[in-house]
């Protein structure tokens, strides 16, 4: 229903009590044209410890010229990020998933405390998507995620390579099957630019999730970090949050029970990481959603699978990109009956209506059809026992053996399990 722009941000800026207020911020360069518009705000994971977040702040400044040519006012900040491909294996993954709290708590309280009528969240490696989401689902204003972009594919030897090749040749140099020359000149050339990894790690399958569950526009997050269609998406994203603020339109509108299913089904289609089942779950509190562990397995297993990406398959976003992004993969499934179509987007237009102008490229074999799926049910397993009373999750995407005995080798560190490995001590058939 139609909202006041400024349902918020009044009370901080109207009236003679306000003065002290306006003049401080207008000590920063705020008018007072600025002051009587909807104030935006900005939230920025930007951070200099990772190519993931490295270019959010070309990103947030398009979103910024966008709120203002729709009529509103920006206001940036930054918050938190820990990037699980530098600290893990270290001591310092530990503070990994207890940063998505102070993600929440952080965008959160500013929200709060300057009383923004809207938000954008700018958003790339793993914990500030789900982090960002939490919060934006808390303070429930108007409000649009942005995934900054995966990077592209390095080059090796004549072929593309990504972080994953990079992991994989420590084991092959510890074994003694690769050169020191050879890893160093792996390690110089993985990671070409900005951006996100390029396989369907956390960061890619939780950008999917966004785009499927309704809090980014269907398509916007696929674009690679440095595509020169990036600038112009951000920009379009500061115009749509406006257009969502005089809609009224509030997260808690759009994200239903449905399309918190539609988001199992695409993390299931494209061999997500499992990491999306605790991020979904506590989106899922958040957005006051009923949602249990028990509820991905039947998903999952009625989904097929069809993105071929890594780490399970051959592909990587960038190859997404290129075959018709996320829409084709919504596309496909949405033409095999595997989502609910009605559930809304940003743009005001239904998940089908986005999906249906999906563009595929001729020849692509990146994203499989229904009828030639990769495998017939979906990359995400539930598993109960000994090890895990109350629940595990496997991820089966690449894998043709889905049955495995053999002795568990339990750590209580990230580097003593680092050690085994590199050690050669973890023999065949180690669970």
């Amino acid at each position: 229903m139609p909202l006041d722009p400024k349902h918020r941000s009044r009370t901080i800026t109207d009236g003679r009590d306000r003065a002290g207020a306006r003049s401080m911020l207008k000590a920063i360069g705020f008018t007072d044209q600025d002051l009587a518009r909807p104030i935006v705000g900005i939230a920025n994971t930007w951070i200099e410890t990772m190519p993931c977040n490295f270019h959010l702040r070309r990103l947030a400044a398009k979103v910024k010229e966008g709120v203002r040519a729709a009529g509103g006012t920006p206001m940036e900040f930054n918050t938190i990020a820990i990037s699980d491909g530098v600290t893990m294996g270290t001591e310092g993954m530990k503070a990994s998933l207890i940063s998505r709290e102070v993600i929440a708590d952080s965008i959160e309280l500013v929200g709060r405390g300057h009383m923004f009528d809207a938000m954008v969240a700018l958003v790339a490696c793993d914990k500030t998507i789900p982090g960002a989401a939490m919060a934006l689902l808390r303070l429930n204003v108007p409000s649009i995620l942005l995934y900054g972009g995966s990077i592209a594919p390095g080059q090796f030897d004549g072929h593309d390579v990504t972080i994953q090749d990079v992991y994989e040749a420590i084991g092959a140099n510890a074994a003694g099957l690769m050169s020191d020359a050879d890893l160093k000149k792996l390690e110089d050339v993985a990671c070409p630019a900005a951006g996100a990894c390029g396989g369907q790690f956390t960061a890619n399958t939780m950008s999917t999730v966004m785009d499927f569950i309704g809090f980014s526009p269907m398509g916007f997050n696929g674009i690679p970090a440095m595509d020169a269609q990036k600038d112009d998406i951000s920009y379009r994203t500061g115009q749509m949050v406006m257009d969502l603020l005089k809609r009224g339109v509030r997260p808690r509108d759009i994200l239903t029970r449905k399309a918190f299913e539609n988001a199992i089904a695409s993390v299931a289609a494209s061999g997500g990481s499992t990491n999306s089942v605790l991020h979904l779950l506590a989106m899922a509190r958040e957005a006051d959603v009923p949602l249990s562990i028990d509820d991905f397995d039947p998903i999952s297993s009625r989904t097929p699978l069809l993105a071929d990406l890594k780490p399970g398959g051959k592909y990587v976003a960038t190859d997404v990109h290129r075959a018709g992004g996320i829409p084709l993969i919504a596309k496909k499934l949405i033409e095999g009956g595997f989502l609910d179509e009605t559930q809304m987007t940003p743009s005001g237009r239904t998940i089908g209506e986005e999906a249906g102008a999906a563009k595929e490229t001729p020849g692509q074999d990146v994203v499989k059809s229904v009828s030639n799926p990769i495998k017939k049910t979906g990359g995400l397993v539930i598993l109960k026992g000994n090890l895990a009373p109350e629940g595990c999750v496997v991820k089966i995407a690449g894998h043709e053996r889905l049955q495995h005995r053999g002795p568990a080798r339990v750590f209580n560190r990230e580097e003593d399990a680092m050690q085994a490995v590199t050690s050669r001590s973890i023999k065949a058939g180690d669970v």
